[in-house]
């Protein structure tokens, strides 16, 4: 397959190198006999490399992202493919400043603001807002099938009634939004302190603001309490932002359950960090 998209794109490439961490897509960096270095994306499936296409053509001057240098729309044995720019620096870690948290907070509202336009049919992306609360639901009882094969049935049981109970106390939905919903460290690039761009959007859909938190905090703003606070003044710079307090609990926790569901799907012993950390906050916030 990889050999067919490089026929597409008829590229001339010195070195081409699979990237770490990329889970819904085979992405390679290639080294271009100019010494530029750009990016192939393959997406697992259709509909994610749908949801990409139109997410570049909605975030077009809108967000800081890379380039679509050009795409293919596959054939019956690809569901198609990305040349994409580089996007100059390394995945965001907790050796940054709040400064650099202040800009991801930007970054992330720039996203947000974005809405579905009226006339606009997407074949990719679906709005979900109008029933945000099943679509949690759906994603959740989803996920539930799979956990239920690897996990305690006293620990299930009480998850699920616990989500029951979340769910109950939940204020409005924030939307209808762009959301990423794998807005994580490694989807966001910097370089010396600037943020200068997030990748990755064959998740993305129109929805709730609220989901889209859930990652970025586990992973970055819980780290330090000045990481969120800057974050917050970088969001509130461009939009209002909810109560991150009254909704952080159940999508943390819902987060944690579905990716234990997801590492069953993906393989146990190929994600085995990834399940027993999300097991460990499972246990931790059921407890």
């Amino acid at each position: 397959m990889l050999n067919q998209v490089i026929e597409q794109f008829d590229l001339e490439f010195q070195s081409i190198q699979e990237v770490d961490d990329s889970h819904s897509s085979t992405v390679y960096k290639c080294r271009l006999v100019n010494g530029e270095n750009v990016y192939l994306k393959i997406p697992f499936t259709k509909l994610k490399y749908q949801r990409e296409l139109e997410a570049y053509e909605i975030l077009l001057g809108r967000a800081l992202i890379p380039e679509m240098l050009d795409y293919w729309s596959g054939n019956e044995e690809s569901p198609g493919a990305f040349l994409l720019s580089e996007l100059k620096g390394e995945p965001l870690t907790t050796e940054v400043s709040p400064k650099a948290a202040f800009q991801v907070g930007v970054l992330h509202a720039s996203l947000h603001t974005v809405q579905p336009a009226e006339k606009e049919k997407l074949m990719g992306i679906k709005n979900e807002f109008p029933n945000w609360s099943l679509f949690v639901e759906r994603q959740f009882l989803s996920f539930a099938e799979d956990v239920k094969d690897v996990l305690d049935k006293n620990l299930y049981d009480r998850a699920i009634k616990k989500f029951a109970d979340m769910k109950e106390q939940l204020p409005g939905p924030d939307g209808p939004s762009f959301v990423h919903m794998d807005f994580r460290p490694a989807n966001i690039i910097i370089q010396r302190e600037e943020v200068v761009g997030v990748i990755d959007f064959e998740s993305v859909r129109f929805g709730a603001t609220e989901i889209d938190f859930t990652k970025l905090y586990r992973d970055f703003l819980s780290r330090d309490t000045a990481f969120y606070r800057a974050y917050q003044d970088g969001y509130t710079s461009i939009r209002p932002i909810i109560d991150l307090e009254a909704v952080l609990p159940f999508y943390l926790f819902t987060d944690a359950f579905n990716s234990i569901g997801w590492c069953k799907r993906r393989g146990i012993e190929k994600h085995a960090l990834f399940f027993e950390e999300n097991t460990a906050i499972l246990k931790e916030i059921l407890t």
